[in-house]
């Protein structure tokens, strides 16, 4: 679940774009929320580098961003500088918030909460989340779904190149879990002062969970009615896609 060099690769070639449908995704379920945005406080938990907080302060909400990873949260610091928005960042992990604040909102999105391998610790950081939500606080996520761990990253590759550096990502079925799989990245970044390239190598592996087992979790944490879809919340849910998203809440 650390991120290392990995931080700097992952925030050049992510595709950006998909943090507009995150934020449109957040806004939406904000307007059930009877406070304008300014008074709204959202938590984007397992923040990266802090793109989805950054386009959400821009929007005139209260954001902290929150990761386990250092090294992204230094980008995030970064950026939030640059782009001249007042976004505090927390290093914690999301199975444990103690000293965080309470919230309207938590989201945690980019299937973070697949990198939780043990049931009990996806049961542990939803505890974590309800306990930090207001009363009648929301909790947004996403999960990457057992079709996309079982049917479509199993054999799936993609490479990398550019004039210094070079990426490759490569995915196997996972045998350390029901549903699970593991990513092999390896990087090669050019070092000018030894005329050579740097390597890295990381291993990230993620677990899927049946949808009925999340809104079971949910539900004996004390969540009410759960709701799931695709497609940033777009569309209705669909068991055989790639990715899940859910809303739930406090009373």
């Amino acid at each position: 679940m650390i991120y290392t060099e990995f931080a700097k690769f992952y925030d050049d070639l992510f595709d950006a774009t998909l943090y507009d449908r995150w934020a449109h995704f957040v806004v939406n379920k904000t307007k059930g929320i009877q406070k304008p945005p300014s008074e709204i406080k959202i938590l984007d938990l397992a923040c990266g580098t802090g793109r989805l907080a950054i386009k959400l302060a821009q929007k005139g909400f209260q954001v902290t961003g929150a990761d386990l990873s250092e090294d992204m949260l230094t980008i995030a610091e970064k950026r939030a500088r640059e782009a001249s928005v007042d976004v505090p960042f927390i290093q914690t992990d999301m199975r444990n918030l103690d000293g965080l604040d309470q919230y309207d909102l938590i989201c945690c999105f980019d299937d973070s909460l697949n990198y939780l391998i043990d049931q009990n610790d996806l049961e542990t950081t939803f505890k974590a989340v309800y306990d930090h939500l207001n009363s009648d606080g929301q909790f947004l996520f996403d999960v990457i779904s057992p079709y996309q761990a079982t049917e479509v990253y199993p054999g799936y590759m993609y490479n990398y190149r550019s004039e210094d550096a070079a990426f490759m990502w490569t995915s196997y079925e996972g045998d350390f879990a029901p549903m699970a799989v593991e990513h092999e990245l390896n990087f090669f970044q050019y070092n000018e002062e030894k005329d050579a390239y740097d390597a890295y190598n990381e291993v990230h592996r993620e677990r899927a969970y049946d949808d009925t087992v999340i809104k079971d979790l949910l539900s004996q944490t004390g969540f009410l009615v759960t709701l799931a879809s695709t497609d940033f919340g777009d569309n209705p849910f669909v068991r055989e896609t790639k990715r899940w998203f859910f809303s739930t809440g406090k009373d």
